[in-house]
C-alpha cells in the first residue's frame, strides 16, 4: 500500500483517549467509540442526578449546556439561540415537520437514493417527495436542479449531505446558494456528514446525531435552524418568555447526561481540528478504496477521491452480504455494517457492505480486512 496517512499524531491522540476496542472497529457510520473523557462527563452527570435530583442537576448544567449549543451552532454556522438538542437526528426531523405544519400535498424535492426512513416520515406528515436530478452515482445535478428551481419549485429542498449507504459527499454549498437564489428552504440531514466534512454551508436547517462521526453518546440529536425559518414553526407548547424558540423543541424527558457528553466529543473534535479531521479521514477513504477494489470480487462503488471515509462494497455474484459481515466480525473481529436495499430503495439494486474507519484506523487494519475479504 502506497499511501501513508496524514497527522497520524490525531490518529495516536484518538486512539489513547478511548478504551482499547475488542477488534477492528469500522463501523462509525453506524456508530463511533467514546472517549473516556465523554463517557466520564456523561456519568458524572449522571451521579449529580442521583446526588442532587435531575432537574436541579439540568439546571446547574444549564451554562455547560448553552455553550454546547454555541459551539454546535457555530458548526452550522449558526448560533446559539438557533440550536434544539433532541434525541436523534430522526427526532430532529420530525420535531422539524411537527412545528412547521405545512399543508399536506406540499412537494418536497429530495435525492432519489434518499434515506428510506426520512421518505416515510415526510409522507407521515401528508407531504410529497419528488425526486431531484442526479448522475449515475447519485450526486446532484446542479443545472437540472436550477431548472427545477427556476421552473417549478418544491415547498422545501431536503438534502442527504453524505447517505447512509454510499460515501458520496453532495455538493451543498452549491444546492444552498441555488436555494437561496430561488427563495426555497434548504434542508440539510447532516447524520453522516457533521465531524466528517463541513457543514457550515449555508443550510436553512441543519439536523444531525451525537453517535456517529463526532463520537458522541447515543440518544442524542441536534436541530439548527435559522431565525426566518425558526418563526415559521409552531411549537407543541410555546416556551417560556425570553427563552429562544427554538428551546420548545427541546423534550423535558431529555438524556441530559448524554448531552453532557456529546459537548466533550464536539470539544474534542474542536481541539483536533476539523479541518485536519476532515483530511485524515478523506484519506483513510482513498486507502480503503484503493486497497479493496477488485479484492475477492467485491467491487467499490465511490470514486477513489470521493473525499469521505466512507466506502460501499458491492459483493461478487453468490456472495451474500449478511453472512460475511458475521463471518468478519466472529471470525476476524472486524466490525462493519451489513446495508439492505431496503434503506435507500430509490438507488440500490442489492446489498452492500460499508466500511467507514475513523482518525484511530490504520492501514494495517485496512490490509486485514482486505486480507479477510
Amino acid at each position: 500500500m502506497s499511501e501513508s496517512l496524514p497527522h497520524e499524531d490525531l490518529g495516536a491522540s484518538w486512539r489513547q483517549a478511548r478504551p482499547r476496542p475488542a477488534g477492528r472497529h469500522l463501523d462509525s457510520a453506524a456508530c463511533s467509540r467514546q472517549s473516556h473523557r465523554a463517557l466520564e462527563a456523561a456519568a458524572h452527570h449522571a451521579r449529580h442526578e442521583a446526588e442532587l435530583g435531575g432537574y436541579v442537576a439540568e439546571a446547574a448544567a444549564d451554562d455547560l449546556l448553552q455553550q454546547g449549543r454555541s459551539v454546535i451552532g457555530g458548526l452550522a454556522g449558526m448560533a446559539a439561540a438557533d440550536v434544539a438538542f433532541v434525541e436523534s437526528a430522526q427526532a430532529a426531523l420530525v420535531a422539524l415537520l411537527t412545528g412547521w405544519r405545512l399543508p399536506a400535498g406540499s412537494r418536497v424535492a429530495c435525492l432519489p437514493g434518499e434515506y428510506s426512513p426520512n421518505v416515510a416520515q415526510l409522507r407521515t406528515y401528508g407531504l410529497r417527495p419528488e425526486p431531484l436530478p442526479v448522475d449515475g452515482l447519485g450526486r446532484i445535478d446542479l443545472d437540472g436542479l436550477a431548472r427545477l428551481l427556476a421552473g417549478d419549485p418544491p415547498r422545501f429542498v431536503h438534502l442527504t449531505h453524505i447517505p447512509s449507504h454510499r460515501g458520496v459527499l453532495q455538493p451543498a454549498g452549491e444546492v444552498a446558494v441555488l436555494c437561496r437564489d430561488a427563495g426555497v428552504p434548504l434542508v440539510l440531514d447532516a447524520a453522516q456528514s457533521l465531524g466528517h466534512a463541513d457543514v457550515d454551508l449555508g443550510a436553512d436547517v441543519v439536523y444531525a446525531t451525537s453517535r456517529k462521526w463526532l463520537a458522541g453518546p447515543r440518544g442524542v440529536g441536534v436541530l439548527c435552524v435559522r431565525p426566518a425559518l425558526a418563526a415559521q414553526l409552531t411549537p407543541v407548547l410555546p416556551e417560556a418568555e425570553g427563552v429562544p424558540p427554538l428551546r420548545a423543541f427541546e423534550s423535558g424527558e431529555a438524556h441530559v447526561a448524554g448531552r453532557v457528553g456529546l459537548l466533550v466529543a464536539v470539544g474534542e473534535h474542536l481541539a483536533a481540528g476539523p479541518d485536519r479531521v476532515r483530511e485524515r479521514l478523506g484519506a483513510l477513504g482513498r486507502a480503503t478504496r484503493s486497497l479493496l477494489d477488485g479484492v475477492g470480487g467485491w467491487r467499490v462503488v465511490e470514486p477513489v477521491d470521493e473525499p469521505t471515509a466512507t466506502t460501499t462494497l458491492v459483493p461478487p455474484d453468490g456472495v451474500d452480504v449478511v453472512p460475511t459481515r458475521t463471518r468478519l466480525l466472529n471470525d476476524h473481529g472486524i466490525v462493519l455494517s451489513a446495508i439492505g436495499p431496503e434503506r435507500a430503495p430509490g438507488e440500490m439494486t442489492g446489498p452492500v457492505l460499508r466500511v467507514s474507519p475513523h482518525l484511530d484506523a490504520s492501514i494495517d487494519d485496512l490490509e486485514a480486512l482486505a486480507a479477510a475479504l
